[in-house]
């Protein structure tokens, strides 16, 4: 088989259908998963773009090759996967691009109990015996069952956070036609929950007829803005591709920083659990560490992505972790990333409080922000190179490389330039006391990116 070194990532696989991933790629990477990872069983499921049904069906053709079984649970969201691979103690493989657009599909795959895989744990050793072929299993195929997970996986989250006394709310949600229009029904819209959802893009079509499901670009909320003003919901949700992340919008029809969700979710664990160690990658704004100190627990910086969060997480024993994506991981989820559960976590703290939500969260907001700035260009690692030589001696000022480069300044600036995992990009972040601030770092930064 070709070489199968563009489309496996740091911690996934992803490519362009059919030109670089196809239903035979897919049986290959199936049969080396269960080589590499063993069995007795892998869960797998599917998100709804059009090539995925066929792409999971050949990942567990592979699978059962060797002997493994495969339990197939159809459509679901990649949180649901980690649901299916933490109760059921398999190793799980989800079919899905997320945010990226139509004609991309991959795979995020893990262990059992929904442990993380990446370049260094096992993704490259799969990756090199796809490419030369898994050596012939000796013995019966696999059988394959199919397995219905959202019953169980809306009933798991619901006991994690109940919703029942909430006052009531109006909830506007963006599934982006993505697999929220599958979970949000079964989680949020159960007859014994105060909650009135309006939905938006509920239909599942991969082809995203409406609008990326990519939340993390603001043009992308627009819809999910106006449908919060125009109805005067006390909410707005908008969930990506495959539903494992969730980005909020106040009342106002304003969007909330992730950061901010991620200092409210740390404040509310931390109640539940005092002293508790809290995770927050590199990105976060420095608001996160300061309150998850103030309310008496102990911030862990880590490296952007979620193989690198999950690791922290198990050698800390951190009850919670969030990134800038909105990215949201739970310790009491086999530490994996769920949006669902952030989000029933700022509904029930909204519903349990008079005050309108931006009210609420301004309390975690402190700082300025750029949100990220992506910029493509040739030579990534001479850009960042260029950049950290304009500012490194500068007097007062720090740097380190823990994930790409972050300058930090006097008076509390700071900026992160790091390549992307995913795509051609280096994606910048700065935050400041104020816009202006922010304005000014992000100009002189990307004067010499882009130079």
């Amino acid at each position: 088989m070709a070489d199968l070194g563009s489309i496996f990532k740091a911690y996934d696989v992803r490519g362009v259908i059919p030109d670089t991933f196809d239903a035979g790629i897919a049986r290959a990477i199936g049969a080396a998963f269960a080589h590499v990872v063993g069995g007795p069983a892998v869960v797998v499921a599917h998100d709804m773009r059009p090539s995925s049904p066929e792409l999971a069906t050949a990942f567990g053709e592979g699978v059962t090759s060797q002997g493994v079984d495969v339990v197939f649970t159809g459509l679901g969201s990649t949180d649901l996967l980690y649901y299916g691979s933490g109760q059921l103690d398999l190793p799980g493989a989800m079919f899905t691009a997320s945010h990226n657009p139509a004609e991309y599909n991959g795979i995020k795959m893990c262990r059992a109990g929904a442990a993380p895989i990446s370049a260094d744990t096992g993704l490259d050793e799969i990756r090199r015996l796809a490419e030369k072929g898994v050596p012939p299993h000796d013995g019966p195929e696999g059988s394959v069952t199919e397995k219905d997970l959202l019953p169980g996986y809306a009933a798991y989250l619901r006991d994690l956070v109940d919703l029942s006394g909430v006052r009531p709310l109006t909830v506007a949600v963006d599934a982006g036609n993505g697999m929220g229009g599958h979970t949000v029904p079964a989680v949020l819209q159960d007859g014994s929950l105060p909650l009135e959802i309006l939905p938006l893009y509920f239909e599942l079509d991969g082809t995203f007829p409406n609008h990326p499901a990519n939340p993390l670009d603001p043009d992308n909320l627009v819809d999910l803005q106006a449908k919060v003003r125009e109805s005067g919901a006390d909410i707005g949700l908008a969930f990506d591709g495959d539903a494992d992340r969730c980005f909020v919008i106040d009342e106002r029809g304003e969007a909330v920083p992730p950061s901010a969700i991620t200092a409210l979710v740390a404040a509310q664990e931390l109640e539940r659990e005092p002293g508790a160690t809290i995770i927050h990658n590199l990105i976060t704004s420095a608001a996160v560490a300061d309150i998850v100190r103030e309310r008496g627990g102990v911030p862990v910086r880590t490296r952007v992505g979620h193989s690198f969060i999950k690791a922290t997480m198990a050698e800390t024993g951190a009850i919670f972790g969030g990134e800038h994506s909105a990215h949201y991981y739970f310790r009491d989820f086999w530490k994996a990333d769920t949006g669902m559960l952030a989000a029933m976590h700022v509904l029930r703290v909204l519903g349990t409080d008079d005050r309108p939500l931006s009210e609420i969260t301004r309390e975690y907001s402190r700082y300025a922000a750029s949100g990220e700035v992506n910029s493509r260009v040739d030579d990534a690692p001479g850009r960042m190179a260029a950049v950290r030589a304009a500012f490194e001696g500068r007097e007062g000022v720090t740097i380190d490389e823990l994930d790409g480069l972050t300058v930090s300044l006097p008076g509390g600036a700071w900026f992160n330039l790091r390549a992307s995992n995913t795509e051609p990009l280096l994606r910048l972040n700065v935050e400041a006391a104020d816009d202006a601030g922010v304005d000014a770092l992000r100009d002189e930064v990307l004067s010499i990116v882009r130079a």
